[in-house]
């Protein structure tokens, strides 16, 4: 009779895509890379820590359980007008984030919670927000779709207006000879915005260090990518701009391909489309169930094979970096930083009417706020 070793029987339960170490694990990209108009793509074969593994993991679980208690709040009507969740879209933030340097730069849509996070606001800090108090990261004046962090310029409310704003960051960093790159984020729905191809035509122009991503996650404002685009390969939409797809359901593909593009456009080389498909379990906003243009059955099929939490606790596990008590432990813990987080964030002050004419201008002394203007009796204040 044959005898197996422990290894040997290990070996025939792993799959094949990867090999591992003590602290590391090597995977190989389960869905290919596609390029336009580039000779070269991001590696295939990826390797990642144990720490990182674990970090990627507990990151997207808590930007999970964070939009989760957001959409809860929402129903409670402790939240209040718009909220875009970002729930099935976490690899794309937490593997970006990666990626990058804290001093490069990101702008985004309005959906924008999970970004906030990654970019350094606390949990706190975005519930706060999002419930309009004082200790939100926009003192509770912007709500969801205006949040902004260091080096974060949000949080945009108007449909790919962020695009162009990102051509102008990525202008101010090549004009001052800054190394760093922006990262220019927009949905699917936006693809087809005249303001986005004008941002397109001066940034190939100027060869700016910009990386623009459609997070195509399937569906616009209730409607799908394939009856509102003609051409549904956003990463060819640049033409004469280089563009890569990448498998958004996969955070370390994502990961891959952003510091592969990060390089690419710090070199000089300009600048560079890459498009994220991915899946957003919720509605387009709060305001929409997401079943009338989809069917449940749907969205539980991607839960069920293409969770990007799921599939990196598998590869976590099956490759030994971790094992299943911890990973319980780590969705304990992000599940207590989230809850306790919202009951701070309930029990902070709201907003008080003093603060209503605050901030319109920067460093305008006390009671000159608003033209000069006492901003409750509106009387002419003398200097």
């Amino acid at each position: 009779m044959c005898m197996l070793s422990f290894q040997g029987i290990l070996g025939l339960l792993l799959p094949r895509n990867y090999s591992s170490s003590a602290n590391e694990a090597t995977f190989e990209i389960s869905n290919p890379y596609k390029v336009h108009n580039l000779d070269e793509t991001p590696n295939t074969s990826v390797t990642v820590t144990r720490e990182d593994a674990l970090k990627y993991y507990k990151d997207m679980m808590i930007v999970r359980r964070m939009e989760a208690a957001a959409g809860n709040l929402y129903k409670e009507k402790v939240i209040r007008g718009f909220c875009h969740l970002y729930s099935g879209q976490e690899a794309i933030c937490i593997g970006m984030e990666a990626a990058i340097t804290k001093s490069d730069a990101v702008i985004t849509s309005y959906r924008a919670h999970g970004w906030t996070y990654v970019r350094g606001a606390t949990v706190r800090a975005v519930i706060a927000e999002l419930m309009g108090r004082r200790t939100g990261v926009s003192k509770g004046k912007g709500g969801s779709m205006h949040m902004y962090a260091e080096n974060f310029y949000g949080g945009n409310g108007i449909v790919g207006a962020q695009v162009p704003l990102g051509a102008g960051i990525a202008l101010a960093q090549k004009y001052t000879g800054s190394s760093n790159i922006c990262i220019a984020l927009y949905g699917d729905g936006a693809a087809n915005q005249g303001q986005i191809f004008e941002a397109f035509n001066i940034s190939k122009l100027w060869d700016l260090p910009i990386i623009y991503v459609c997070e195509n996650n399937g569906y616009g404002m209730g409607t799908s990518v394939e009856r509102a685009s003609a051409s549904t390969e956003y990463y060819k939409r640049g033409d004469y701009i280089p563009g890569l797809w990448v498998d958004a359901m996969d955070v370390l593909a994502v990961r891959e391909a952003t510091r592969w593009a990060a390089e690419y456009c710090r070199s000089g080389k300009g600048p560079l489309i890459m498009e994220c498909a991915t899946y957003r379990y919720s509605g387009h906003s709060m305001s929409d169930p997401g079943t009338s243009y989809r069917t449940r059955d749907e969205v539980q099929q991607v839960r069920q094979k293409r969770d990007p939490i799921t599939s990196l606790r598998e590869r976590i596990l099956s490759s030994g970096l971790s094992e299943p008590e911890e990973i319980k432990q780590i969705d304990k813990e992000a599940r207590k930083h989230v809850d306790e987080a919202v009951e701070k964030a309930r029990s902070d002050p709201e907003l008080g009417l003093d603060a209503l004419c605050l901030d319109v201008y920067k460093n305008i002394p006390p009671g000159y706020e608003v033209r000069g203007c006492d901003p409750f009796s509106y009387t002419q204040l003398s200097k």
